[in-house]
């Protein structure tokens, strides 16, 4: 539905749109394995979200999520992922995504206070989870997709990208679809720049109409060891723009 194409020089585009990610230091912290959460999927509580700390954790399987004052972090089995070949695109979609404008880490700060708006039904992304991953965007990790309407926002997604790995974290809309133009610009991104695995964490109905399927954990862990492996994906290193194919 979508094409990428590549720019030599690109003028007003975000600081972060071509920037090689910034290894930052190790984290204090030693984590359980995955195979040691419970049945909800809880690995353990507490460390912190340190950039160093959220890589290492998305390396070795696991994300942050606030459980009550601390930080939960989680393991679900089964693991739920979006294969980039099984992305099902109806024709009203279709026709959306012809309507808007797509652009990457244009609002990359605009795009995560809006997916933690408190009125969203069961929000979950608190101050503390905001500035943590405005700090990884900074450093080239965390990356946003927005969908605009002329010069309105109206919805986007963004996540963390390690090698070929997209780790999506959260997305949202004010305008039908919006969310899902951003999903198939994502997907059809990924599938033109060398990305592989895009983990969508726990099955939803609507992910699974999207085409998410569920893997059990040693399968995902798996995967996402040969991901991370992988060189970046070229859409988050190289300046590029985003055109509907028609």
């Amino acid at each position: 539905m979508f094409a990428w194409h590549h720019l030599g020089v690109i003028r007003g585009r975000d600081m972060h749109d071509n920037k090689e990610p910034m290894e930052p230091p190790p984290t204090r912290w030693s984590f359980p394995p995955p195979d040691t959460a419970d049945p909800n999927g809880l690995v353990g509580a507490g460390a912190d979200l340190e950039p160093g700390t959220l890589l290492y954790a998305y390396r070795t399987g696991l994300f942050p999520m606030p459980l009550g004052r601390t930080i939960g972090w989680w393991s679900p089995d089964p693991r739920a992922i979006l294969p980039l070949s099984h992305l099902k695109v109806s024709r009203s979609l279709r026709q959306s995504c012809r309507r808007y404008t797509i652009t990457k880490n244009q609002a990359f700060e605009r795009v995560i206070e809006a997916c933690a708006d408190p009125r969203r039904p069961h929000g979950w992304i608190n101050q503390p989870i905001i500035d943590s991953y405005i700090e990884l965007h900074r450093a080239g990790w965390a990356h946003s997709i927005e969908t605009w309407d002329g010069d309105e926002l109206v919805g986007g997604l963004y996540g963390v990208a390690i090698g070929a790995l997209f780790a999506g974290e959260s997305m949202f809309h004010t305008v039908a679809d919006t969310s899902k133009v951003a999903l198939v610009a994502l997907v059809d991104a990924m599938k033109a720049t060398g990305g592989a695995l895009l983990d969508v964490q726990w099955s939803t109905p609507h992910l699974r109409s999207l085409g998410a399927v569920e893997l059990d954990r040693k399968e995902y862990l798996e995967l996402l060891s040969t991901a991370v492996s992988r060189p970046l994906a070229d859409v988050w290193r190289e300046p590029m723009v985003f055109a509907a194919r028609t």
